[in-house]
């Protein structure tokens, strides 16, 4: 169906197509996160945090899927990218912020609900910024820490205090504080993350990525805790760590350019009369 709109400052009216129907499995994959986006804030009501971190996780992997789908079925629309945004704000900023909320920010009272609340509010800002800069982003790398990866640093930390057997409610841990408003900054910031979008499974790959993969899987089968929060917070503090390499070694080169300039002495001959 196409109907005439008439565009402010254009002599002519275009017509633009209204496309009906939206596509199917993209946008069931992209439901299922807010489904267990929503099963995770309940479980975080009930006390159950462990099932509600994992309820978080298997929102990511529903996140990854439905991109990865849409894509290879050609089944790209402007609705399922609005969606999906609308899905991960839930799945990945009001279940974590509600989870960190009523497992470890509680005690801290008004601290502890701004602390929550700045999480969400930074998490919908980082996804309104992805969307506008989608189309002119560079590919290899995220500006700011991406929502899915914060609310899984949230989740594996979670995970980990329970397999590490800690009691059902945390005490008033300032790590824990400070982590959440770290975690709303760097979402909101301008530091960079690589993105894996290079990778390509399907090509052939170098002998010691096989290794690297199934090492990293034995280690998943055999400790998925440990290995699930050390690969998490590794991205996590990733951006940091190569934003300050970055600034040390342009700090070092300034400084060798400008020893070298101070060293340096007019080469001036004079003749003797």
């Amino acid at each position: 169906m196409n109907r005439r709109i008439r565009i402010v400052g254009s002599e002519r009216p275009r017509t633009l197509p209204i496309h009906k129907g939206v596509y199917i499995l993209p946008n069931l994959i992209t439901t299922a996160g807010l489904f267990a986006g929503f099963y995770s804030i309940i479980n975080s009501f009930r006390g159950e945090f462990v099932v509600a971190a994992i309820a978080v996780m298997v929102a990511n992997i529903f996140d990854i899927l439905d991109g990865r789908i849409a894509r290879v079925t050609k089944a790209t629309s402007p609705f399922g990218v609005q969606y999906d945004s609308l899905c991960d704000l839930v799945a990945f900023g009001v279940a974590p912020g509600i989870l960190m909320y009523r497992w470890a920010l509680e005690p801290w009272g008004t601290w502890g609900w701004l602390a929550a609340s700045l999480y969400v509010a930074c998490g919908a800002l980082r996804l309104a910024r992805f969307n506008v800069q989608f189309d002119h982003a560079e590919k290899r790398y995220f500006r700011g820490l991406p929502i899915p990866a914060a609310a899984e640093i949230v989740a594996s930390t979670v995970l980990l205090y329970f397999y590490l057997g800690g009691p059902e409610l945390t005490q008033r841990h300032i790590s824990l504080l400070l982590g959440v408003y770290a975690l709303a900054g760097l979402m909101v910031s301008n530091v960079l993350y690589y993105s894996f979008k290079e990778i390509h499974i399907h090509r052939r790959q170098p002998f010691w990525v096989l290794l690297a993969v199934i090492v990293v899987l034995k280690l998943f089968i055999a400790e998925p805790q440990i290995l699930l929060f050390a690969a998490f917070w590794l991205y996590g503090l990733s951006g940091p760590a190569r934003w300050l390499f970055l600034r040390l070694r342009w700090a070092a080169t300034r400084s060798r350019r400008r020893r070298g300039l101070t060293t340096r002495e007019p080469s001036t001959t004079y003749e003797a009369s």
